[in-house]
C-alpha cells in the first residue's frame, strides 16, 4: 500500500495543465486521411482538431462516427466550423433559408464524431445592419428548434468575432444572440478582434481587457481561434503566422497562464499545426522560460 502523503501542488498542477488544448484547422497538409491527420496531431503532442466543413459537412454518419472514435482513443478534442456561405442577414430569403440547413449539417456532423462546438460565420450586414442582430437570433432559433426536435442537446453554437466592420459579429452583438437562443456562445478570433478595431491588441492591459469581456460569456469550455493577421481600415486582409506579432500572442499566453478555464486553441495561421505547437509552447507552464 503506498502510503506516501499527497502533494497539492503537485496535483493543482497537473489539473492545470489540462486545462488547455491545442490543435490546428483543419487535417495537417502532409496527412493522407483523417487517421493520418490525428496520429500526426497526436505526435506533435497537440490535442485538439477543427474538422473545417466551410464548402459543406458531406459527411455520412457512418464516417463521422468512425472519426469521433479515432478522436477519442487519442484524447484529442473535435470541433467543426460550419460553411462560410452561411448568411442568415441575407437579402435572400432563400439564402437565409438554406443557412439554416447548413448549419444543421454541420450540427448533425458534429454529434456523430463527438464534437462540442460548431463555429458559425454567422452574418455581414449589408444594407440593414439594424436588423442584423435580429436575423441572426431568427435562424440560430429555428435551428435550435430543429436541434430539440432531433433529441441534439450537446453541441454548442459558436459565434465566432468578425474581422471587418462591414461583417456583424462582435462580443456584444453575440452576447445579445446569447440572451435570445439557448446553447449559443462566442468563438474568440483574437486577430479579427484586432483587425476590426485597426491594431487594438498591443499591450498586456488590451488582452486583458478581451478576456475578461470574453471569458464571461464563453462558457465552462471557451473556444479561441489563434493567428497573426494583416488587415487595413477595412479590416482584416489574411492570417499570418505567429511569427508576424501583429499581434503578439505571446502576450496573451501570459495572460491566460495562470488562468483554469478548460480553453481550446484552434490555430488558423497557414502554419497551421506547426504554429498550434509554437503557441502552446508561449505559455510559461508548458515549459517557455
Amino acid at each position: 500500500m503506498n502510503t506516501a502523503p499527497f502533494d497539492q501542488g503537485k496535483i493543482y498542477a497537473s489539473f492545470i495543465l489540462t486545462c488547455m488544448r491545442f490543435g490546428p484547422a483543419g487535417y495537417p497538409q502532409r496527412s493522407k486521411d483523417a487517421q493520418d491527420a490525428l496520429n500526426i496531431i497526436k505526435g506533435m503532442g497537440l490535442d485538439a482538431l477543427e474538422m473545417e466543413f466551410v464548402r459543406g459537412a458531406r459527411i455520412s454518419e457512418e464516417r463521422a462516427v468512425d472519426i469521433g472514435n479515432m478522436a477519442r482513443e487519442r484524447n484529442i478534442r473535435l470541433s467543426a466550423h460550419a460553411p462560410y456561405f452561411v448568411s442568415f442577414n441575407s437579402e435572400t430569403p432563400e439564402t437565409r433559408e438554406k443557412s439554416i440547413s447548413w448549419v444543421m449539417d454541420t450540427v448533425r456532423a458534429a454529434h456523430n464524431m463527438g464534437a462540442y462546438i460548431i463555429v458559425i460565420h454567422a452574418a455581414s450586414y449589408g444594407k440593414e445592419k439594424d436588423k442584423a442582430t435580429d436575423s441572426v437570433i431568427a435562424g440560430l432559433t429555428r435551428c435550435r428548434e430543429i436541434m430539440d426536435d432531433e433529441r441534439i442537446d450537446d453541441v454548442i453554437l459558436g459565434l465566432e468575432t468578425m474581422g471587418r466592420p462591414a461583417t456583424w459579429g462582435t462580443l456584444k452583438e453575440i452576447s445579445e444572440v446569447m440572451d435570445a437562443v439557448p446553447g449559443t456562445r462566442p468563438v474568440l478570433d483574437v486577430a479579427h478582434v484586432h483587425a476590426r478595431k485597426n491594431g487594438c491588441l498591443r499591450t498586456k492591459d488590451d488582452f486583458l481587457a478581451l478576456i475578461d469581456e470574453f471569458l464571461p460569456l464563453a462558457g465552462s469550455r471557451p473556444h479561441f481561434h489563434i493567428s497573426c493577421i494583416e488587415f487595413t481600415a477595412k479590416g482584416e486582409r489574411m492570417h499570418l503566422p505567429l511569427s508576424a506579432k501583429d499581434p503578439d500572442m505571446s502576450i496573451l499566453a501570459d495572460v491566460l497562464d495562470e488562468r483554469s478555464e478548460d480553453c481550446t486553441f484552434i490555430c488558423e495561421s497557414p502554419l497551421l499545426e506547426e504554429d498550434a505547437v509554437v503557441f502552446r509552447n508561449m505559455f510559461p507552464r508548458f515549459g517557455r522560460p
